[in-house]
């Protein structure tokens, strides 16, 4: 039974041919049975793996879209807070210079008031004194004139006392022009 087939330089010998081939289903049979599927479970393995590490990731970047959205609104919160805040003190601010003002002014008009008691006091006193001063110093000016004391005369007559009371009364007048012409 030989077989004239005329394959050329190819033709194999039928005993290595049928060896090779029962070798290659043999070996074909233990890949299939031993290593293929080791191999296909260690690739089912790393794509779960891999898969897993990709939902992994995803919800880690899901969680860090929140917390940075989480983030956001709480730097806007403080934005805004720190607005209203820088906007009460201001307003504080403008309401204590305001309430400074007034007790400034206020001190200052009590500053003046005393002052003008303390003039008025003052001018008071140097008027009665001036009085007394003018008083003596025109009796004894005019007992020197006469050439004898009218010291006792003048107290007597009161004339002293008639001029100073017409000095007061015309003094209001003379005052508001002495302040005017000042």
């Amino acid at each position: 039974m030989d077989i004239a087939l005329d394959i050329g330089p190819l033709k194999p010998e039928p005993v290595p041919f049928v060896l090779g081939l029962v070798l290659f289903f043999l070996l074909f049979a233990v890949m299939a049975k031993v290593l293929l599927p080791r191999i296909a479970r260690v690739l089912a393995e790393r794509e779960k793996a891999t898969e897993g590490r990709i939902e992994v990731a995803e919800a880690t970047r899901a969680e860090a879209a929140r917390v940075h959205a989480e983030y956001e609104a709480l730097l806007a919160e403080a934005r805004h807070e720190a607005a209203r805040l820088r906007q009460e003190s201001a307003e504080q601010g403008t309401a204590l210079i305001a309430e400074l003002r007034a007790e400034g002014q206020r001190q200052r008009e009590e500053i003046v008031a005393a002052g003008h008691a303390v003039i008025d006091a003052e001018r008071a006193v140097a008027e009665a004194e001036l009085r007394e001063q003018v008083g003596s110093l025109a009796t004894e000016l005019a007992g020197r004139i006469v050439g004898e004391p009218v010291d006792a005369f003048a107290r007597e007559s009161g004339v002293v006392e008639r001029f100073m009371a017409e000095l007061r009364t015309a003094q209001p007048s003379d005052a508001a022009s002495g302040e005017s012409r000042g």
